[in-house]
């Protein structure tokens, strides 16, 4: 059974777990590092900011009742974001990707929001097929620097139904 659930900032030790299982089993997908999270970095009060961003949704994929999987949409001006997703790899080919981008298609489409946006890494083969079969495409824009200082995130966008 997979079960989507809303995190508030008291959640914090939970958004913390999966947070760091994430950049522990894909570095490669991420501009953030374990290491900038561990030590001086894993402290409480920075935690329960990031899940205190202003109008933000954070979710959590409970699989069988364990937590699985995790995603945030951030509001823009006109459009909204997906950040912070990530499947463990105990979820993948189960839909649980799928389900957590839908809700954050639905929650930024009740903003009044027009457009979900993302931006993946080059090298993530299998996020960018996910994003391309739930509807997003190349934008063509330019993503942030990676940290080779070469390469470019690559920027992702869809249409948002009824916006």
């Amino acid at each position: 059974m997979i079960e989507l659930r809303e995190l508030t900032s008291d959640d914090w030790p939970l958004w913390r777990e999966l947070r760091l299982a994430a950049l522990a089993e894909a570095p490669y997908a991420f501009g953030s590092t374990l290491a900038a999270w561990q030590g001086e970095g894993d402290r409480e009060e920075r935690w329960r900011s990031r899940l205190e961003i202003p109008g933000a949704l954070d979710l959590v994929a409970l699989v069988d009742g364990e937590p699985a999987a995790m995603a945030t949409g951030v509001p823009g001006d006109g459009s909204a974001e997906l950040i912070s997703m990530w499947v463990g790899p105990r979820a993948r080919g189960r839909g649980v990707g799928a389900l957590l981008i839908a809700e954050i298609e639905r929650w930024a489409a009740r903003q009044g929001l027009a457009t979900l946006r993302l931006a993946v890494m080059p090298h993530n083969p299998h996020a960018r097929a996910l994003y391309e079969r739930t509807g997003f495409t190349d934008t063509g824009e330019p993503g942030d620097l990676l940290p080779d200082g070469a390469g470019r995130e690559i920027v992702m966008a869809k249409p948002l139904a009824g916006a």
